[in-house]
């Protein structure tokens, strides 16, 4: 008998609900992290900086930026890494990667060589950093689905049925 009859009544799901949205999360934060990245490489060399980030206050502004982005990505990663399963991180950090370069282009070039857009997308990837830590600790089990004993009894439990 196929499996596909087997399983008539149940409903195997390869991505469990409560991983969709800190996977998501991930996604756009990825996306944002690369969008910065594009962002400040065009700042360098020093001399291929644009006046608004040549000054004192404008490498302030790169530098923190950086940190920031930085920052938010180690702890979106740490976070994420209790709940989402490696090969859903991986497509969805790929998809945003491959995306960076083509968003980037939609948005204006006054925008993307000015402090703005270094200071919008290490903001908004502080913010989905916080959005991530708080949806994966918000977990009242306080146990991962990554790796160890919660994997080999969810793999135990397709054997089953």
């Amino acid at each position: 008998m196929s499996r596909g009859r087997q399983n008539e009544g149940k409903r195997v799901r390869m991505l469990p609900n409560e991983t969709l949205i800190p996977l998501v999360l991930l996604t756009a934060l990825l996306l944002v992290f690369s969008l910065h990245t594009l962002a400040a490489s065009g700042q360098f060399p020093r001399e291929h900086r644009t006046p608004a980030l040549a000054s004192g206050f404008g490498v302030i502004v790169l530098y923190g930026t950086i940190a920031v982005a930085i920052a938010s990505l180690m702890i979106a990663l740490l976070a994420a890494w209790r709940l989402i399963p490696w090969y859903a991180a991986v497509i969805g950090g790929g998809l945003a990667i491959l995306a960076a370069p083509l968003v980037l282009q939609q948005f204006p070039d006054r925008f993307v060589d000015g402090r703005a857009s270094l200071l919008s997308f290490a903001a908004a990837g502080a913010l989905l950093a916080l959005l991530i830590w708080l949806s994966v600790g918000g977990r009242s089990d306080g146990k991962s689905i990554r790796g160890g004993e919660n994997d080999r009894g969810y793999i135990r439990s397709l054997a089953q049925s």
